[in-house]
């Protein structure tokens, strides 16, 4: 049979069960998109920028049940989104990229969008391809879904060129695609081990990244067997439900909340899981990891990385954790009295006084704004955050209830990725309330995709922490320089952003207007579209985190270079 080349990848998509696709259609591409626009099960979503579309199909991937998908132009339209391809590659998260190409078989040298794509991407992803013949694009295809979504899950391009996508070639068939099971595998004897380890230990303690987001429910009831503490990482903030007695936050040591630091003060034997103990979790590498380390990952080059493992195995946690489990009842049937919840619930009231009794100076308190917010979510609302400030503060002070509740950047750490990241966790949850935290600074890459939720009619709240800084570095500045460069923000008019691109606006400038404010956003984003809330945030008050990656940064400067930091910062602080 004759087919063109998008027919045969309208195909296979609908065959993989992709339900929508981001980006900006091309003159090498108009056939795929021509091609998705009559299907009767996947759904183009324009865009404003590729990096938007990346972002959104990375924070489809995170929240849905299918592999976010790219459908974008060659060169200038895989440059764009690459910042989002880069993050879903750092974090592990699946993602199909479907570029178009020059044409394969011209004879010409200098056409249009005519790069190395593939050097280009190598790497920020799992696998690239080229596809050469008609033949070849299903099977394709399909060879790129299992890539990016098998082991350790990632972006795979694929690349289908101009005359192979728009132009009729022979294909002998067109094959259904055939889900292959996953052959579970793992080391019992170790997994034994792991066990006695946790067992005898005087204080375990349990470390969850993105990658445990599966296995929640038989995490909850390994920490509560164990009566051990729970923090996670930053990306795997719903990795256990912050409701939880045994739940203290984002990491343990010097640069995490009271909770979690007094917690896992003893702790002599560690169990991570699904994390990389990337710098962002540990404090910039200042976490206390005792001797006994047991570290289970789908990845094992993330084995001893940072810190030497007394146990190592490799595999999914969906796998790894129920077998865990039962190592673990085999050697205890119940769990031990412990004081430990009661002080877990004391250090965070406590925290949480200690914020809310800070002087905002008639700004927004953001302790006061996460409590206002989490009133009026439910437990399945997913929280999205981009790179600022406000990243460090919602880990603090924001509690996640529900697994893939939390979605923010993380160890590639790009800035716009809340605005989009909505869009792709709406798409992906409609029914889910779908709210994001976004600074001022971050705003201004990915704002405009605020037409592209409103052309959807998607109902979701933007909270803007609007302070007129970069506040991140900003505050980064302030000790070793004691001046901000390039950190302070020209105003934006935040009403205006948002009449013209169809949202609708709330302002909230103050405490006294908080409740009030969140309530009448919520209210509007019920309605089916989206809200710019311009929140008059107060940064004054440092983060735990920010505060300790400060420290345990200087600590690793070199004598001299440490002596010139101190010397400097405090030069500048006589002299201003």
């Amino acid at each position: 049979m004759k087919k063109t080349g998008a027919a045969l990848a309208r195909f296979a998509l609908e065959q993989l069960g992709v339900t929508h696709t981001f980006g900006i259609p091309g003159v090498h591409n108009t056939e795929l998109y021509d091609e998705l626009n009559a299907s009767d099960s996947i759904q183009p979503v324009l865009v404003t920028h590729e990096c938007g579309a990346a972002f959104m199909a990375d924070a489809f991937s995170r929240t849905g049940n299918s592999i976010g998908t790219l459908v974008i132009v060659p060169a200038a339209g895989v440059t764009h989104a690459a910042s989002g391809i880069g993050e879903a590659g750092l974090d592990g998260i699946p993602m199909l990229i479907i570029s178009g190409g020059i044409h394969s078989e011209s004879g010409r040298r200098y056409q249009l969008h005519d790069i190395d794509q593939h050097a280009l991407l190598a790497p920020i992803t799992k696998a690239t391809f080229r596809i050469l013949s008609h033949a070849e694009v299903i099977p394709t295809l399909y060879q790129a879904y299992r890539i990016a979504t098998g082991g350790e899950p990632g972006p795979v391009f694929v690349e289908l060129p101009y005359n192979i996508g728009n132009f009729l070639g022979e294909v002998p068939e067109m094959p259904a695609f055939v889900v292959e099971p996953p052959v579970p595998s793992h080391d019992s004897a170790q997994l034994r081990e792991a066990a006695r380890l946790l067992v005898e230990a005087r204080q375990p303690g349990l470390f969850l990244g993105w990658g445990a987001v599966g296995a929640q429910a038989e995490l909850i009831q390994l920490a509560e067997l164990l009566g051990a503490p729970v923090c996670t990482t930053l990306q795997g903030l719903s990795a256990f439900p912050a409701t939880h007695p045994l739940h203290v936050g984002m990491g343990f040591g010097e640069y995490a909340v009271p909770a979690a630091a007094n917690a896992f003060a003893g702790c002599d034997c560690l169990l991570a899981v699904g994390t990389r103990f990337a710098e962002i979790p540990t404090g910039s590498f200042s976490m206390p990891v005792p001797d006994n380390l047991i570290h289970l990952d789908i990845n094992p080059q993330v084995f001893d990385a940072n810190y030497p493992t007394r146990v190592a195995v490799a595999g999914a946690a969906e796998q790894l954790i129920p077998a865990l489990l039962v190592e673990v009842r085999a050697l205890r049937s119940e769990a031990p009295a412990s004081p430990l919840p009661a002080r877990i619930t004391a250090d965070k009231a406590a925290y949480a006084k200690e914020w809310l009794q800070h002087d905002s100076r008639g700004r927004v308190n953001p302790a006061l704004f996460c409590q206002a917010l989490r009133a009026q979510l439910n437990d399945e609302a997913i929280v999205v955050a981009d790179d600022g400030n406000h990243t460090f503060l919602l880990a603090e002070l924001m509690p996640i209830h529900g697994p893939r509740g939390f979605i923010s950047p993380s160890d590639f750490n790009a800035m716009g990725y809340c605005v989009p990241g909505m869009i792709g966790a709406k798409l992906a949850n409609p029914d889910r309330q779908v709210v994001g935290v976004v600074g001022d600074g971050a705003l201004r890459m990915t704002g405009l995709e605020l037409v592209t939720a409103s052309s959807l009619g998607l109902g979701m709240a933007l909270f803007v922490f609007n302070d007129g800084e970069l506040s991140q570095i900003a505050q980064a500045q302030e000790i070793p320089y004691n001046r901000k460069a390039c950190t302070v923000l020209h105003p934006l008019n935040l009403a205006a952003l948002a009449e013209a691109t169809g949202a609708a606006f709330v302002s909230i400038e103050n405490n006294d207007q908080c409740a009030e404010g969140i309530n009448r956003a919520m209210a509007l984003a019920g309605e089916g579209r989206p809200v710019l809330v311009d929140v008059r945030i107060d940064y004054s008050k440092r983060t735990r985190f920010t505060e300790g990656v400060v420290k345990a940064t200087l600590k690793r400067f070199t004598p001299r270079d440490k002596v010139r930091v101190v010397s400097r910062a405090l030069w500048r602080r006589v002299t201003g």
